[in-house]
């Protein structure tokens, strides 16, 4: 695919980096669609001027972020976009579905358990009383994201083990009649622990986006507590910042 690319020679910005950042751009967009090949580096290079080591500083910037991938004998490949949510009320399966990321799920624990001090403090219960506890992997594209857990009030729905691997919670709570109107939510970051790599497809150490979120109806009742981590090669949240008047 003949991309219209070009760099500026009188800016300031590196060569590498206005190419980097075009290349992000298509894959974002979707000119550039998972599976797809970029090319090759002397081509690319000759096309636009450029020495190879500044091709190929270029491309490994995009497969340090994970959107390319350079596989033997097949060349430099496009993996996908990086999934960016942004920090408001929604689930994940909604999220990955509006970006057409084509979501999917493994239920990993569905089971009734003691609350912890935390969970309790979260969901306004004693501690030690029952509630369930849900835990998940979340794919997109066939490659997994996340790791979500949730601890939700004893009896609040049926949560059916099949239906959660084809939707996501907040859609099956709406399906309840549970009116979801806010949440406090912390986000953060910390290596993954061996077990966390192995099921996210990481290695032991990787950086992890982390959040915690504690989701309110309409009556101001705790619905939900939730603890997740994500890949941060794979996931952003994104933020809009408003300037004071």
């Amino acid at each position: 695919m003949q991309l219209p690319l070009s760099v500026d020679r009188t800016s300031p910005v590196p060569l590498w980096f206005q190419l980097s950042q075009q290349l992000e751009a298509a894959v974002e967009r979707g000119t550039l669609t998972p599976g797809s090949l970029l090319g090759n580096e002397i081509d690319l290079a000759g096309r636009l001027g450029l020495s190879r080591p500044t091709v190929r500083q270029a491309i490994q910037a995009l497969v340090d972020k994970g959107l390319l991938v350079r596989r033997r004998g097949v060349g430099t490949q496009v993996v996908h976009s990086q999934v960016k949510r942004p920090l408001e009320l929604s689930s994940l399966y909604d999220d990955l579905e509006a970006a057409g990321q084509r979501p999917a799920t493994v239920v990993l624990a569905n089971r009734v358990e003691p609350a912890t001090a935390e969970v309790a403090a979260a969901l306004g219960v004693p501690e030690g009383s029952d509630v369930r506890f849900l835990e998940r992997l979340r794919y997109a594209h066939d490659e997994p994201m996340a790791r979500l857990r949730n601890h939700l009030p004893a009896g609040l729905l049926d949560l059916d083990g099949a239906l959660l691997e084809e939707t996501g919670l907040y859609r099956m709570m709406r399906g309840a009649g549970i009116t979801l109107h806010s949440a406090r939510q912390s986000v953060g970051a910390r290596a993954a622990t061996a077990a966390e790599a192995g099921l996210l497809g990481e290695e032991a150490g990787a950086p992890l986006l982390t959040m915690e979120r504690t989701t309110f109806d309409d009556t101001g009742r705790p619905v939900e507590f939730g603890s997740h981590v994500y890949r941060a090669s794979r996931y952003a949240f994104e933020f809009q910042l408003l300037v004071r008047p």
